[in-house]
């Protein structure tokens, strides 16, 4: 299989540092939403990578919420993801949308959301996917899909209407202290805006691509 020659060149859109917001949590919210008005393919889709046991790993996960804070997802504690958070409370997000030819990346510390904050999201969630959620003994290893389909029967047959939270599910919120802004352009000269956060203030610079 020969790679080398598939490319793309890209020129929809340029990126000017004047033009960015002071504040990247306004410029991220700008871009996804205008992600979302062009109809990308799951435009709230970002991969999570953490560190377990010194060594990188990574997945896609869909983001809930984001607010002057932070960045807002949902997930099992006691998953691979969550023994990685437990173990170094750095995370870096990654977003592509390539029917804008851009992407931002995401670097920051990570905390647990509150309890409440949990229950609310959790409760709006789709009945099937909150009986999924005390199923799933995420990232272990399954005897057969049989097996998963028997205990979710069982949790739905426990709670026919009102599914409580389980103890190990809840929301993580990434803090950024890094956000950089890449917009594809002709020839590789990709833009790329870069927010650093400094003693509380955000600076903005632009890097070579």
């Amino acid at each position: 299989m020969d790679l080398h020659n598939i490319r793309e060149d890209y020129s929809k859109q340029e990126l000017s540092q004047a033009h960015c917001h002071a504040d990247p949590i306004q410029q991220f919210e700008q871009w996804l939403q205008e992600a979302i008005t062009a109809k990308a393919n799951e435009p709230t889709a970002m991969n999570v990578a953490t560190v377990l046991d010194g060594k990188p790993t990574s997945r896609i996960v869909l983001l809930k919420e984001v607010n002057p804070n932070g960045f807002v997802f949902f997930t099992n504690y006691q998953s691979r993801k969550g023994q990685a958070i437990e173990q170094n409370p750095y995370v870096a997000l990654t977003f592509f949308w390539a029917e804008l030819e851009r992407s931002v990346r995401i670097e920051g510390r990570i905390e647990k959301i509150s309890a409440e904050e949990s229950d609310r999201y959790f409760a709006s969630r789709p009945y099937t996917s909150r009986v999924g959620a005390w199923a799933s003994h995420q990232s272990q290893v399954l005897a057969s899909k049989s097996e998963l389909v028997a205990k979710a029967t069982l949790i739905a047959a426990k709670y026919p209407l009102q599914v409580p939270r389980p103890p190990h599910w809840g929301g993580y919120i990434v803090l950024p202290e890094r956000i950089e802004f890449w917009q594809g352009r002709p020839s590789r000269l990709h833009d790329r805006i870069c927010y650093r956060l400094v003693e509380g203030v955000w600076h903005k610079e632009r890097l070579s691509p």
